[in-house]
Formats: structure tokens, C-alpha cells, sequence
């Protein structure tokens, strides 16, 4: 098994092209099959110290890989039943049913197990499961000490991670050859549990996104200086409170000097917060000649004239921009233009609302969406939630796995946003930005607010 980190993400069309080529490089259906089948159930049997199992098989190439982990399962001593919903229909899962050679009982008056494998359905399931089906995959999961899905959960969309129905959590899923966008997103990761991958001999196997991995930043280099790491200026407006918190998440992200223009005032922020009167030319001095600087506009800014005035003078100034918050309901067709000509890159960073407002509706994988705002705007987006979605305008995509649903409170986009800017003005994209900001939350815990979010940032850099 191994972690998920940084490994690349498949369709289900690209899954089902990435088995094509291994077949036509001399492996069979039969191989891969056999492949998955000792990944699972040498997982099974490392994690269950030898407790009876129960392998739930579906009629496809999954319910294949059932019969193959318990064939071996059995041969190496632990106690296994299977139950199927169907008789297997593929050539290689009747093969698979066969090398088994056991009793396979009816899932409906399967009794349960302390470990209960799920292999019913995965890549590809476009239909609900049957309701008896359903029934039953919920008891024997929810009377299980310990449940696996091989691939999937049954009952979930392989692209966009919609449940087809009731779906039970696992505990774990074990993916087959490559990662697939439902291990990641929303509501389909939260039933996944934790997320291992196993390898069933695909050689080469890329693609245009991936899941997001631990940064590889490490301290400043030892001739470092406080403009050489890093100039953020952060653009305030009605809420200096949000100014002031994208200011001092920026300030422990790691940069090395922090601009606030904001006219009103916040107290509490640290002192070696720098701040300055907001005009254009005092934003153009501050950034003239800085060779690592970035632009933040966005947190509290207000969505009046004065607020509009503000992110036009910052889309107009060559430096890497982070556009959060209120400026992104003042993205019209005209600024969403200026974007894609902007010469020193641009990273939008919506919630869903946000998101809307922005690029209207959208359906389907939240990863495609997320694409396509990129290619619209010619920015970076950071499509944020529970399953944030970064893309660029060329179509590389990457996937955050899930965060604290302690996140959900005011002040901790602003957070972020200023994380992003401080990669921005190091020349980095917004990924480690992201991955510092959910590795913060983590290690909070639970009940913080986004002032106690942006102090951990700084120990979470630190540790790197």
C-alpha cells in the first residue's frame, strides 16, 4: 500500500486506457485482476491480524478482484466467506469465481463478519446499487470492526464523486493502479476513509492532475535577506479585520517583509507589520524594483467604487496578484480579460459563492469546473472547500485531500490568501500554500478560530 501523496489522478476513461496499454504490452485482463487481488488481500490480512472476512462480490472485473483476494486470503490461512449480488459476468471475474472454489452465499442472507471487503462495484458505476443491495451492504459494512473497499465504495461516480444513493463509510479504500477523482472529492471522500494505493503493475502512469503532496521548501538560504525572501503587500478596505489576518498569515507563511495598506487600522496585529496609507502610488513605490513581491486584494475589501478602484490598480502592476474574497464579485467580463494579459501570473482563490459569482453554475466534476475558470480567466484557481481543486490555465489540475471541517469559519480564506501571496513571491505556485494551511488546521484540532490558524503557520513552516 502506499500513501497517496502527490500521486497522479485518472478518469474512469483514462483508468480504463492506462489497462488497455498494459494488456497490449503482454499482461492479460486475468493478470491485473490476479495483481489486485493479492494487493487487497495482503492488505486485508496486514491491518486484520487473521479476524474471519467477508468478501462482498459483484458481478463485474471488481467483484473479480474479490474472488481473487479471497482465493488468496484463504490460502494463506485466514478465515474468509464470500457473498455475491449476481453471478459473475466477465470472462476473467467466471475465471476468478471459479479459482476460488467455495461456497458463495446470497448477500441478502449473508450473516456478517468482524472484516468486510467490499468489492460490489467500482470504476465506472453509473446506476444506483438495487435497494436489496443496498440494504444489505449497509448492514454487513455497519456491523463490520473493520470495512475495505477495493477501488470504490460502491455506489459512488468514479469523475465527480456523487453518491448513486445511500452509500456506506468505509474505513478504507484501497485504490487499484492509479487514484481516481471520487477519493478526493466531496461527498464521495468523506465515505472512503483512508485512502492507500495499490499497485496492480500499470507502468507510466501520469496524467494532467494529481493529488496535492507536502511541500519541499526548507529554511532561507543562509545569505537570505528580508526582501530576498519575500515582499507580500496586502490591499485592505471595509473590514480591516481581514486585511489584517491575510497580513499576519503572510508574515508566518515565511515571507520576509509585509505591507498593509489599509487606512482604517486593526488592532492586535504584530509589529513588525508594516503599514502604509492605500494610494496607487504608494502601492507602485513599494513594489518598484522588488524582484520577490506579490500582490494580495481581496479580504474585506468592500465591493464599492473605492473597492473597484483598488483591484484595478492591482491587476495593472506587473507583480504576481492573489485575487480573494469581495474583489472576486467585481470580476466583470472587462477585468476577467485584463487577467489572462497580466505578465506577472494571477491566482483566484473562490469558495463556492465566490465561484459563482465569478463563473456562474456548474455541474459535474468540480475538477472540470475548476479547469475551466482557469482557461476562461487565464489565472491559477483555487477552487476552496472540503476538497479544494487548484488549475491552471494549461489544464494541470491538483486535488487537496480533505481538511478540518473546523476550517468552516470566518477569517480563514483570508488566511490562505495570504499564504498564497507569500509563495507567489517566492516564484512558487499556490499548492504548498495550500497543503501549510490544512496541515495548520490539523494540527489545531478542533474549535479554532482563524487568529489561531494564522500563528500555526508559522510553526508548521518552521518544521519543514
Amino acid at each position: 500500500m502506499t500513501p497517496i501523496d502527490g500521486q497522479p489522478i485518472l478518469t474512469a476513461a483514462e483508468m480504463r486506457a492506462a489497462e488497455e496499454r498494459a494488456i497490449a504490452a503482454g499482461s492479460s485482463v486475468e493478470d491485473l485482476m490476479e495483481r489486485a487481488g493479492a494487493g487487497v488481500a495482503e492488505a486485508v490480512r496486514r491491518l486484520t491480524a487473521g479476524a474471519p472476512v467477508l468478501v462482498l462480490c459483484g458481478p463485474g472485473n471488481n467483484g473479480g478482484d474479490g474472488y481473487a483476494a479471497a482465493r488468496i486470503l484463504k490460502a494463506n490461512g485466514v478465515p474468509v466467506r464470500v457473498t455475491s449480488c449476481a453471478d459473475p459476468r466477465s470472462a476473467a471475474a467466471v475465471a476468478a469465481r471459479q479459482a476460488f472454489a467455495g461456497e458463495v452465499e446470497s448477500i441478502d442472507r449473508a450473516d456478517g463478519a468482524p472484516v468486510v471487503v467490499d468489492a460490489l462495484f467500482g470504476t465506472g458505476l453509473s446506476r444506483p446499487l438495487d435497494p436489496s443491495s443496498q440494504q444489505a451492504l449497509a448492514r454487513l459494512t455497519g456491523g463490520a470492526r473493520l470495512s475495505f473497499a477495493v477501488d470504490l465504495p460502491s455506489g459512488i461516480t468514479t469523475d465527480d464523486g456523487a453518491l448513486l444513493g445511500h452509500v456506506p463509510h468505509i474505513d478504507i479504500t484501497l485504490a487499484l493502479g492509479a487514484l481516481k477523482p471520487a477519493h478526493l472529492l466531496q461527498p464521495a471522500a468523506a465515505m472512503c476513509g483512508a485512502v492507500r494505493l495499490v499497485d496492480i503493475g500499470l507502468k507510466h502512469v501520469t496524467s494532467d492532475c494529481r493529488a496535492l503532496a507536502r511541500p519541499d521548501l526548507g529554511p532561507p538560504p543562509v545569505d537570505a535577506h528580508k526582501y530576498s525572501r519575500g515582499l507580500v503587500a496586502i490591499v485592505g478596505g471595509e473590514m480591516p479585520g481581514a486585511g489584517a489576518l491575510a497580513a499576519e498569515a503572510a508574515m508566518r507563511a515565511g515571507t520576509g517583509y509585509v505591507l498593509l495598506f489599509d487606512d482604517q487600522g486593526s488592532a492586535g496585529a504584530p509589529h513588525a507589520l508594516v503599514r502604509r496609507k492605500w494610494s496607487v502610488a504608494a502601492l507602485r513605490k513599494a513594489l518598484d524594483g522588488k524582484k520577490a513581491a506579490a500582490i494580495v486584494v481581496g479580504p474585506g475589501l468592500g465591493r464599492g467604487k473605492d473597492a473597484e478602484r483598488k483591484l484595478d490598480a492591482a491587476i495593472a502592476i506587473a507583480v504576481p496578484l492573489v485575487i480573494d474574497g469581495d474583489a472576486l464579485h467585481l470580476l466583470d467580463k472587462d477585468r476577467l480579460a485584463a487577467l489572462g494579459k497580466r505578465t506577472g501570473g494571477t491566482v483566484l482563490t473562490p469558495h463556492v459563492g465566490e465561484f459563482k459569482a465569478a463563473f456562474g453554475e456548474y455541474a459535474g466534476s468540480k475538477i472540470e469546473a475548476t479547469r475551466r475558470a482557469a482557461a476562461k480567466s487565464g489565472a491559477t484557481v483555487v477552487f476552496k472547500g472540503p476538497d479544494t481543486v487548484i488549475a491552471t490555465p494549461t489544464g494541470q489540475a491538483v486535488v487537496a485531500p480533505a481538511a478540518s471541517s473546523w476550517l468552516s469559519t470566518a477569517g480563514t480564506g483570508d488566511v490562505l490568501a495570504g499564504a498564497v501571496g507569500v509563495m507567489l513571491a517566492a516564484g512558487e505556485g499556490p499548492e504548498a500554500a495550500i497543503w501549510l494551511h490544512g496541515e495548520a488546521a490539523r494540527r489545531l484540532g478542533g474549535a479554532f478560530i482563524a487568529d489561531d490558524l494564522a500563528r500555526e503557520l508559522g510553526a508548521v513552516r518552521a518544521s519543514l
